[in-house]
């Protein structure tokens, strides 16, 4: 999808979301945003298998919720075709501190 600039109360940011099919036997769709450039969109292409970490948040605003999906990284299988095994969490592999609530829904 295009990207979508913007300036917030902390300033600029910098939103792009990608579509993402899931694997199994029912697959589903998923918008999965990149803020700031936090995965670079070169890493990304199109029909590739990926493994995508991400952060789930809800927040309400104005009676209403709203849900933002968003990466922090992606990791490509090995080039003998299988994919990486999953790492385990540690330290190292905590997702990156949430951003401040500019106010914006989304």
């Amino acid at each position: 999808m295009e990207p979508v600039n913007g300036e917030g109360k902390n300033g600029s940011w910098k939103k792009q979301e990608f579509i993402f099919e899931t694997q199994g036997e029912y697959p589903k769709k998923v918008c999965i945003a990149n803020w700031n450039d936090k995965v670079s969109p070169d890493e990304l292409i199109i029909g590739a298998e990926l493994t995508v970490s991400i952060n789930i948040e809800s927040r309400e605003f104005n009676d209403r919720w709203y849900t933002d999906v968003k990466m922090w990284r992606i990791e490509k299988p090995e080039s003998s075709g299988q994919a990486q095994a999953a790492p385990s969490p540690g330290l190292s592999d905590a997702p990156p501190p949430e951003e401040e609530n500019d106010g914006l829904p989304f």
